[in-house]
């Protein structure tokens, strides 16, 4: 990359990229194919290491959804695009910092919280956010010194989600299902001792309201150590509010839980029960989880026709061990960015950032920040893909910022005098080699590093 400075006549023009996720990389990819050779990108992120979820979020037994990070590796080796790691927006770069030498910016931030229940017992010991859950297996350093007690033999798990399905299934897994992935090595121990044998997987509606993708929902029929539970009866109620609006997907998920509700159990040590029409009313025990107390839902049509769920008077309570809540995400504010309190989200308007006076000149989201927490990885490519249309429309049209021509290694210099610990791209590759050397010896993809200081350490090996 060149470290040449420019004069005030230099015609660069820079972007800068908050979040290197799936949402964030693919905007990258798409401005670099879709720009002059004049436009050149920044792409911060807040932890040493890049790709946000492909790397924290996906479940470890997921090696082909993993695979998209090759195109991500050929998208921040491009010639007109830095990566600068362990920089945090907020605490090392300002909005001020950004607007002072940046054309453009692009939050891709995500929604990093968990959304609550808000039902009594929630703050009991053995109540779990799946989006900690998920961190911890995954190694993600905010997460790596949490602490899951699965002692007992029965886990719930509340959500309608593919990861309401991923942490079932991580409870599930053996030790040597585990063992070929790269589950964090903290976790794999506690995984591979866990005493839990069911785990209840609750959805507030119906089979074909349920948002599991049909990939996912195949794959619990292929756990070596547990059959997969339906109660036909309970589909039976469920789909007498059969829902005139379920796409293809949802129908083809009816039909698997049909076809798993019909499948004899094979005697497997440990079982997987999906359960429907069901929603926690609270959470009880002495200090810690010890039941659930679940109202049994009936659906019922909207004026638009769509279906919701309403609680009857009917109770269940079930004894739990453990539970673990994955009902969605929901974003949190950045300094100085709008933010839509409502939806939870970067207050935008086709992905350009909308203030109090309208459109906020050259600030841009993607990703769950801009349209919150839905869709797979690939969807974000066609969510990147628009506000980045809208960013070249603002470019023809002369309608980003202004800021005072920099040169590279002046830049550089800039951000390195906020955030000395800067992680480049050479960086993290030498992290990336340093994790698949260490799982070379135990046959695994990679040993992940989980704590920033081993990360910064790696980092700077020769």
């Amino acid at each position: 990359m060149s470290d040449a400075t420019y004069d005030t006549g230099d015609a660069r023009v820079r972007v800068a990229i908050i979040g290197s996720g799936p949402a964030g990389s693919y905007t990258a990819g798409h401005l670099l194919r879709h720009s002059a050779p004049e436009l050149h990108i920044d792409l911060f992120e807040r932890l040493p290491t890049p790709w946000g979820l492909v790397r924290a979020g996906v479940a470890p037994d997921h090696p082909k959804i993993k695979s998209v990070d090759r195109i991500f590796e050929r998208t921040a080796e491009h010639a007109r695009l830095r990566y600068f790691g362990n920089v945090d927006f907020g605490e090392h770069l300002t909005l001020e910092h950004l607007r002072q030498h940046y054309n453009a910016i692009v939050y891709a931030v995500g929604t990093p919280v968990d959304r609550a229940m808000e039902i009594p017992g929630e703050d009991l010991d053995r109540s779990y956010a799946a989006t900690d859950f998920v961190g911890w297996y995954n190694g993600h350093p905010d997460f790596r010194d949490l602490e899951f007690d699965l002692r007992g033999e029965r886990a719930i798990v509340v959500g309608a989600g593919n990861v309401a399905l991923d942490v079932a299934r991580m409870l599930l897994l053996t030790r040597d299902e585990l063992a070929s992935t790269d589950v964090a090595d903290h976790a794999l121990e506690v995984l591979a001792a866990s005493a839990i044998k069911e785990v209840l997987v609750v959805a507030r509606r119906g089979p074909e309201q349920a948002a599991f993708t049909n990939p996912e929902l195949l794959e619990l029929g292929e756990l070596s150590a547990a059959d997969v539970v339906v109660d036909a009866a309970e589909l039976a109620l469920a789909g007498e509010g059969h829902d005139p609006g379920a796409d293809a997907t949802a129908r083809r998920n009816a039909e698997i839980l049909q076809e798993y509700a019909a499948r004899p159990l094979s005697g497997k040590p440990r079982r997987i029960v999906l359960r429907f029409l069901l929603s926690p009313l609270a959470l009880e025990g002495s200090g810690q989880v010890e039941s659930v107390t679940l109202a049994r839902n009936e659906l019922y049509a909207e004026s638009d026709g769509s279906l919701r769920a309403r609680a009857t008077d009917k109770r269940v309570t079930v004894a739990a061990h453990a539970v673990f809540r994955a009902i969605g995400y929901r974003g949190s504010a950045l300094p100085g960015v709008p933010f839509d309190q409502h939806r939870s989200v970067i207050a935008n308007e086709g992905g350009r950032v909308l203030g109090e006076e309208g459109v906020r000149p050259g600030e841009y989201v993607v990703g769950w920040a801009k349209r919150g927490p839905s869709g797979v990885i690939g969807t974000n490519k066609k969510d990147a893909n628009e506000t980045v249309d809208r960013l070249l429309e603002d470019l023809a049209a002369g309608r980003l910022l202004a800021p005072a021509p920099i040169g590279d290694a002046a830049l550089e210099a800039f951000i390195r005098e906020l955030q000395p610990a800067v992680v480049d791209y050479p960086g993290w590759a030498r992290i990336d080699r340093h994790e698949r050397q260490l799982g070379e010896s135990s046959g695994r993809p990679r040993v992940k590093l989980t704590r920033i200081a081993e990360m910064l350490d790696a980092a700077k090996q020769k």
